[in-house]
């Protein structure tokens, strides 16, 4: 069974960055393709960025392309979200996410919050 767990998330001032961390246990996540979702004080989760496995490419939000980066270490088996000049629109709960065989797995998350 895999699990995932985020870590890295905190308080922040606008222009400021902060690294993420998604770290595995039960399963390699080497052979999954990961992402990162971003759910805001009353609003529904959304995605920010994915790392597709079998390519290495990347995607990201349209207000996140430029100031995030996603990236793995297999030898950690931890996914990371770098995220620059940091906004208070980037406040909220970022979890990790992947799926396999029509099972979606979450971490628990952690929370970012962007100030003024």
């Amino acid at each position: 069974q895999l699990h995932l767990a985020e870590s890295g998330g905190g308080l922040v001032q606008a222009g400021q960055s902060l690294r993420l961390s998604c770290g595995g246990s039960g399963n390699s996540l080497k052979v999954y393709t990961m992402s990162w979702f971003r759910q805001a004080p009353g609003k529904e989760r959304e995605g920010v960025a994915c790392l597709n496995m079998d390519t290495d490419g990347t995607y990201y939000g349209q207000s996140q392309t430029g100031r995030f980066t996603i990236s793995r270490d297999n030898a950690k088996n931890t996914v990371y979200l770098q995220m620059n000049s940091l906004e208070p629109e980037d406040t909220g709960i970022f979890f990790c996410n992947t799926w396999r065989s029509g099972t979606g797995y979450w971490g628990q998350g952690t929370q970012v919050t962007v100030s003024l």
